[in-house]
């Protein structure tokens, strides 16, 4: 077992000839520089491995914060894509409605040209009624006129 500071400090060391027994300091000292070894390599060691331990930490510190940064940018690039996909859908929609106007416009257009054509198809239609009737009318009072029945004297007499 290890020395403690306290066991060092009530160390007594039994008194010879000459002063203390030179073999008992000795061992003593030889268990203390022992003690002091283990404790200086367990130390290092220790010191080794909080080294290491603090590596590590601040490699998993940088990736944390890489990875948070990384989070940011990602969450600002979704926003970003959001945000012009929503712009790109407002311009979709102004185009398909002008789009809409323009061709109701022009089936609106093509709607009166039509209705014209049909006014003028129809005046014409009455006019060509008309003048048929007026061709009837003079055709059955040319039937109606006795100049027929002088034709058909003149060309009874020719036979």
């Amino acid at each position: 077992m290890p020395l403690s500071p306290r066991d060092i400090h009530d160390k007594e060391f039994s008194t010879g000839f000459r002063g203390y027994n030179v073999d008992e300091v000795n061992e003593f000292l030889d268990q203390i520089i022992k003690d002091f070894e283990q404790l200086m390599k367990e130390k290092r060691e220790l010191e080794e491995r909080m080294a290491l331990m603090n590596e590590r930490l601040d490699h998993y510190k940088n990736l944390e914060e890489n990875l948070s940064k990384s989070i940011l940018v990602a969450q600002e690039t979704a926003e970003e894509v959001k945000n012009n996909a929503r712009k790109e859908s407002q311009l979709v929609l102004k185009e398909a409605e002008k789009n809409a106007d323009r061709i109701v416009n022009e089936a609106l257009a093509k709607s009166r040209r039509i209705a014209i054509e049909i006014e003028e198809l129809k005046k014409r239609a009455s006019v060509y009624r008309m003048r048929f009737r007026t061709l009837l009318e003079a055709q059955l009072e040319m039937l109606e006129n006795g100049d027929w029945d002088d034709l058909e004297k003149a060309t009874s007499t020719l036979e």
